[in-house]
């Protein structure tokens, strides 16, 4: 049996309420929606540790086409980390861990509560390699005391993820600073799970072993590898060399997408 394993919680410096995150964060909301009043279910989009990328705004355009709201979550915006800090900083882990950006969801699905055009009982949270982990470390909080000093929102009095009727994550991390595949989850909705063979940011074999162990602890996680894709494999306008665009794996992804949410 591992170890157990201690972590640093870290007070956040960010708005410490849940609706005062929210508040905070609602200018950096991006939504995308379908003609009409609703109400729509609703696609969280949390972003990788690069920050927003112009394929989720593709995905969020498509997923409206389809009949959802988007809601792209700019993270790093309120806070103020540009991309050069955001790869310094946050993709090494030396800041906004998984668990902290938690809050960011929790506040995000209270925001998207307010709203006349969302369906408040379907709301998905889809994340990106950081944005994924985001996801899974906010199942993974203990409720209480761990939740509120992980956040730094000190008034999670309630289920916060109350209303998430599923996950979508792709090319997720998993490492050491995360409690994926430590802790079976607060809540189980269903959830899809995509991972890249030729993945060397993330890899693959750590992220499928935790996902393994969550389903066997209870989670419903559908497990889809993608042999010949790369991290970030939707990026046409990356200049990172460890990342190629593949089309399609692109379009398999959207296609599992819109299936995912038209079955939420």
């Amino acid at each position: 049996m591992d170890a157990p394993q201690r972590f640093d919680f870290r007070l956040s410096s960010d708005p410490r309420t849940l609706e005062a995150r929210a508040d905070w964060l609602a200018p950096h909301l991006h939504v995308t929606r379908p003609e009409g009043s609703g109400p729509f279910p609703v696609l969280l989009m949390l972003h990788g540790c690069g920050g927003p990328r112009p394929f989720q705004r593709e995905i969020a355009t498509l997923m409206a086409d389809a009949g959802a709201a988007a809601v792209e979550i700019d993270s790093f915006a309120p806070r103020g980390i540009d991309r050069a800090a955001a790869y310094a900083t946050v993709c090494t882990g030396a800041r906004l861990r998984g668990r902290e950006r938690a809050g960011d969801l929790y506040a995000a699905i209270a925001w998207v509560r307010r709203q006349e055009w969302a369906d408040p009982s379907r709301i998905i949270g889809a994340g990106w390699s950081h944005g994924a982990w985001t996801i899974m470390d906010a199942l993974s909080l203990r409720a209480g005391d761990e939740m509120r000093r992980a956040t730094g929102l000190h008034d999670l009095n309630r289920e916060p993820l109350e209303g998430l009727a599923g996950t979508f994550l792709v090319y997720p991390y998993a490492g050491p600073t995360s409690f994926a595949g430590r802790r079976a989850w607060r809540i189980t909705p269903r959830s899809l799970a995509i991972t890249a063979g030729r993945d060397v940011v993330v890899g693959y074999t750590r992220p499928r072993a935790a996902l393994n162990r969550l389903c066997d602890n209870g989670a419903l996680i559908e497990l889809v590898h993608f042999e010949n894709a790369t991290h970030a494999f939707e990026d046409r306008e990356t200049g990172d060399l460890l990342v190629r665009y593949d089309a399609e794996a692109t379009a398999r992804e959207h296609a599992l997408l819109r299936e995912f949410i038209n079955g939420c």
